[in-house]
């Protein structure tokens, strides 16, 4: 028996709202480079330019998805060319590729613009809450600074070694659990989902950025965090401050971009995203499992490094929670409940106002 994929939404169905917010933030980012001076640049990862990551890793996504089908349905003697356009005739018609393109653009977008508003954040806010953000920190441990609290509860030996390999699979986790979405979802409107809350992350992030522009413990307490030992954590650090010298040194003259802010994590919005949305569509029970384990650790680990501030921690929850319930609007309430599984209706519709 061959297994279905709905595919009845349309892309202008699931994503015609994600996207049209996600131009909007693109245009918000060009309007304040130009009334700034200040340059768009594309954001580079350590796996490439995002624009030709992102569309690589979905390539792969779907040759894993095809590939083994392929394998599958070939007969002896049958030529391979013919059962691979069976496949990619069933699997992937020119409408389920137009979900997966709109769900990219989407995400890209808010990616971009996010990355170069986060950019423009030093030149158009000089104000710095950290100050604040201290006291904050204070209060919740009590007059301690809590990644000390952290530091003598968990020591600075393995624990470092494994919340700094937390931390940054974060950097992997997001692409791949974006590209799997897209692909491997036999629910098109699941995807959909995943995918416009990412882009709302992004979107509600910058705006808690401006809202209370700062840097994070590791940056203006420094010696707080001088007990720590070198890990892909501090490796990264440093380079997020070199690449702030040279942006606030001439942004004109350097490709990098200015990447630190404390308030609120998106770590932990993004994680606690992806746990809320696995949970609520029922995915397996050790995956969601997994996923909060992931959710905390990472919550952990950006208060151990000083990543954020507890109160940044608090927010990101805020913001993750709210991205998933705007994207559940934005693709459409009917639509998820009906598409994606039942228990949603009962989850989340109980907030919206009734349809008439």
């Amino acid at each position: 028996m061959r297994e279905v994929v709905d595919r009845r939404p349309s892309w202008l169905s699931l994503f015609g709202v994600g996207l049209a917010v996600s131009l909007g933030f693109g245009a918000l980012a060009v309007l304040v480079a130009v009334l700034a001076g200040l340059p768009l640049r594309d954001p580079d990862g350590f796996l490439g330019p995002s624009y030709v990551r992102l569309p690589l890793i979905i390539l792969a996504m779907i040759a894993l998805d095809v590939v083994p089908r392929v394998l599958h349905r070939r007969p002896a003697g049958r030529r391979l060319r013919d059962a691979t356009l069976e496949v990619l005739r069933e699997r992937w018609p020119v409408s389920r590729l137009a979900v997966v393109a709109a769900g990219l653009a989407t995400f890209y977008v808010a990616y971009v613009a996010y990355r170069n508003l986060k950019s423009f954040l030093p030149f158009v806010r000089q104000h710095l809450s950290d100050a604040t953000l201290v006291r904050t920190d204070a209060f919740f441990a009590f007059g301690h600074q809590p990644g000390n609290v952290l530091h003598e509860l968990l020591g600075t030996g393995v624990a470092a070694d494994v919340l700094s390999w937390v931390y940054i699979f974060f950097l992997t986790f997001v692409p791949f659990s974006l590209a799997a979405a897209l692909v491997w979802s036999t629910k098109l409107a699941r995807g959909a989902w995943y995918a416009t809350a990412l882009s709302f992350n992004w979107i509600i992030g910058t705006v808690s950025y401006y809202a209370v522009p700062s840097l994070g413990p590791i940056y203006v307490e420094r010696f707080r965090f001088a007990d720590l030992p070198s890990t892909a954590v501090s490796d990264l650090q440093n380079a997020l401050w070199n690449n702030r010298l040279e942006v606030l040194a001439g942004p004109h003259a350097t490709q990098s971009v200015h990447g630190i802010a404390a308030f609120a994590s998106l770590h932990v919005s993004i994680v606690f995203t992806a746990a809320l949305i696995a949970h609520l569509v029922g995915m397996p029970r050790v995956v969601r499992i997994a996923m909060w384990v992931f959710v905390a650790l990472t919550a952990l680990a950006t208060v151990y490094f000083g990543w954020h501030y507890v109160v940044d921690v608090i927010a990101g929850f805020g913001v993750g929670g709210l991205s998933v319930w705007l994207a559940f609007v934005a693709v459409g309430r009917r639509t998820v409940a009906r598409d994606v599984v039942p228990s949603v209706e009962r989850e989340l519709a109980s907030s919206l106002p009734a349809s008439r």
